[in-house]
């Protein structure tokens, strides 16, 4: 059965340098992402998946081509409403978790609404903060949590603002496999129990393996997906990368 798609890629190309310099980092990419599912992009390095994550999530814009978001074509969009959109729409969660190391867990959470001027919804929040396991840390600064709990606040400040879509880039790199099963099965969870849209960029076949969907880059271009992925398969997968030969 189709998903309806949440955001959507149409014919998007990204261009570095110019001349001999010139880097064609994404050439024509279409591609939906759906509503309710996490998607991994994968691929090997230069393949193009942190610009196609970053052009979806309105941090970088394509030379050519669109991305629409629930509904919003990005195109054309002025500093104002692109700064709007990413506050209001759009969840972001990093390797380097990005705190504020002088506000507590509560205060890192609630920071974007906080920003915007919008009201806490509580029941939401405190559904995040006890999916997560954060109630007895909330009044801790980052200095005084592991590096799996700073990245748990960031999961639960990604996911407060109810945005239509989140998007994680390499969310579990900074963490040792514990710490990452336990971010991946609450990612996970986020889209089966609540709805939530997902996208991440991940090189761990392990990490890939939580997805519904994987998507698979090599020299700018989706040359593959998978369904229902497994670790066991995205590695062998991985692995026919080595025979894909770079264009110009």
């Amino acid at each position: 059965m189709a998903t309806e798609a949440i955001a959507r890629a149409i014919d998007l190309q990204k261009i570095y340098g110019t001349g001999e310099a010139q880097v064609k980092a994404l050439r024509g990419v279409s591609v939906d992402f759906g509503r309710g599912e996490m998607t991994a992009i994968m691929g090997p390095s230069g393949s193009g998946k942190s610009t196609l994550m970053h052009c979806m999530a309105a941090l970088d814009r394509p030379t050519d081509g669109d991305v629409e978001i629930d509904g919003v074509q990005v195109r054309g969009l002025k500093d104002k409403a692109l700064t709007q959109l990413r506050r209001d729409r759009l969840g972001f969660i990093f390797q380097s978790f990005n705190l504020v190391p002088t506000l507590s867990a509560k205060e890192n959470i609630t920071l974007p609404l906080d920003i915007a001027g919008r009201k806490v919804d509580q029941e939401w929040f405190d559904r995040v903060v006890d999916t997560v396991g954060l109630r007895d840390r909330l009044g801790h600064r980052p200095s005084e949590l592991s590096g799996g709990q700073q990245q748990r606040v960031a999961c639960a400040r990604a996911l407060v603002s109810r945005p239509a879509i989140v998007f994680a880039d390499e969310p579990t790199g900074n963490l040792d496999s514990r710490a990452s099963a336990e971010i991946l099965s609450f990612l996970r969870s986020s889209t089966k129990d609540y709805g939530q849209s997902i996208v991440i960029v991940t090189h761990d076949p392990v990490a890939a393996g939580y997805a519904d969907r994987v998507l698979f880059l090599a020299d700018g271009e989706i040359v593959d997906e998978m369904v229902d992925p497994t670790a066991d398969k995205v590695l062998e997968r991985m692995r026919g990368f080595d025979g894909v030969g770079r264009r110009s």
